[in-house]
This record gives structure tokens, C-alpha cells and sequence, in this order.
């Protein structure tokens, strides 16, 4: 039987290259997929090729009011939500702090941080009435370190961790599970693509040669992780935190002589 069979999973950003995995996996595990993006016509274009059990729902995550129409429409088609997935984000054109300014910090944290704690807010009061469920925020490897110029998304990444944890103490009584996945250079647009006011990709200036695993990561390996925490396989993990990056946080490896 597949995993999801009966459940409903809201994909914020699930249009874009980990979201659409994410939501083609849900949906071929048996799942009822509901796309959360601002692309209408790439949502539309995702939801009308899966099918009936599929739905676009056009969701802006730095906005309360939208989130709530979002988790109204998953309930009216579905019946239900069971997994919310917290996948959208946005990368800062890459600046030091001294020559990063207001706005761009604002808009980064609103968009990573304050949309992921809005998902929790809204969506956990429509796990609660389906009986339970989890919650599975994307965060990033830049979120266990320092990262020079990305400050915005390194402090907005640090934070959904700590949201994360908290969210896991006060719902697991629900039934509620909450965890992060970090995942690191995954080939996707979000690294092939020069970020909104950027000149360069981040592929562009970053190897993964001196890693243990010397290849970007495949959308596909973080959704197989995902699938996992968000099913009753992981029904007794909660407030933790997975990296998936090929080993880049170990550092580089040494070669043989």
C-alpha cells in the first residue's frame, strides 16, 4: 500500500525544483497533493498533470490571510490536511552586512522565516482537527554555520531551527510531529539561477570537488528523506534536524598521496 494513501500534503514553493519532487512523490505515494505557490500558471500547469488528486492553490507565505484561504481550500477539497511541507524560500543576492541593506534583509526573513512560522501557526490547527500529523520545515546547511554575504538567509535559516523545536514541544501532544531537513548544494534553479538582484549563480563559483560525495545533490535525495519524516515510519521523531549534502559540513577530504 502506499505511504500516503487517505492523506492530504500542502507543498509550499511547489513549483519550483525541490517543491515540484516533493509534490510528484506525495502524489505517486498515493497522496492528495495541494501546490502552494505564487506561479499560477506553473501550478496549475504541475496540478493539471497529476490529476484529481491534485490542486493549485495560489499562496503568498508572508501573508496570514492567505495562508489561512490556502489551509480553507486544502480542507473543502480533501477533507483534511495531514502533512504541511515549509519548502518555500528565497536566496539574498550575496553582500556583506555592512552593504546589505534594510529592505533585502526584511524581505529575505519574511519570506524563509516568518512565511515558515506562519505555515506552523495556521496549519497546525488543521492537523489537529485530521488527528495528527507532521510538519517538515526546509531549512539549509547554511543554517549550522556561518556563511559569508548571505547573511539574511543564513539568520532567517539559523531561526526556523529554534521555530522548529519549539513547535515540536508544543504539538506533539497533538500528535503533531515537526522536524527540519538541511539539505546542501542541490541542483536545482535555486542554485543554477543568479537570486533575484545577483549577477552570478551559486553554482557558479562553488565546487563540490573536495567533498566526500563530489557531486551537487539531486532534488530527488532530499524528497526520499522527506518522505520519510513526513510518514508513520518516523512516528517517534520530532523536534529533529537532518542533513543531507554529500558530507560538504565535514569539510574537504584529504586525498592519498
Amino acid at each position: 500500500m502506499p505511504r500516503f494513501d487517505n492523506q492530504t500534503v500542502l507543498v509550499t514553493g511547489g513549483t519550483g525544483g525541490q517543491g515540484s519532487s516533493h509534490v510528484r512523490a506525495f502524489h505517486a505515494e498515493g497522496a492528495n497533493v495541494v501546490i502552494g505557490s505564487l506561479d499560477a500558471h506553473r501550478g496549475a500547469a504541475l496540478a493539471g498533470e497529476l490529476g484529481a488528486r491534485a490542486r493549485f492553490t495560489r499562496l503568498d507565505v508572508t501573508d496570514e490571510s492567505s495562508w489561512s484561504a490556502a489551509v480553507s481550500a486544502t480542507e473543502s477539497a480533501f477533507g483534511g490536511l495531514d502533512v504541511l511541507v515549509n519548502n518555500a524560500g528565497v536566496q539574498n543576492p550575496p553582500a556583506t552586512i555592512e552593504h546589505t541593506d534594510l529592505a533585502t534583509w526584511s524581505r529575505i526573513l519574511d519570506l524563509n522565516l516568518t512565511g515558515t512560522f506562519l505555515g506552523v501557526k495556521v496549519a497546525a490547527p488543521a492537523l489537529r482537527r485530521a488527528g495528527g500529523g507532521a510538519i517538515v520545515n526546509i531549512a539549509s546547511t547554511m543554517a549550522l554555520g556561518g556563511t559569508a554575504h548571505y547573511a539574511p538567509y543564513v539568520a532567517g535559516k539559523w531561526a526556523v531551527r529554534g521555530l522548529t523545536r519549539t513547535a515540536a514541544l508544543e504539538l506533539g501532544r497533538d500528535r503533531i510531529r515537526v522536524n527540519t531537513i538541511h539539505p546542501g548544494v542541490i541542483s536545482t534553479p535555486f542554485i543554477h539561477e543568479p537570486a533575484a538582484g545577483a549577477t552570478a549563480a551559486i553554482a557558479e563559483f562553488y565546487s563540490p570537488e573536495p567533498f566526500a560525495v563530489p557531486r551537487l545533490g539531486e532534488p530527488a535525495e532530499v524528497t526520499r528523506l522527506l518522505l520519510f519524516l513526513a510518514s508513520s515510519e518516523a512516528s517517534f521523531v520530532t523536534g529533529s534536524e537532518y542533513v543531507i549534502d554529500g558530507g560538504l559540513l565535514l569539510g574537504p577530504a584529504l586525498q592519498a598521496a
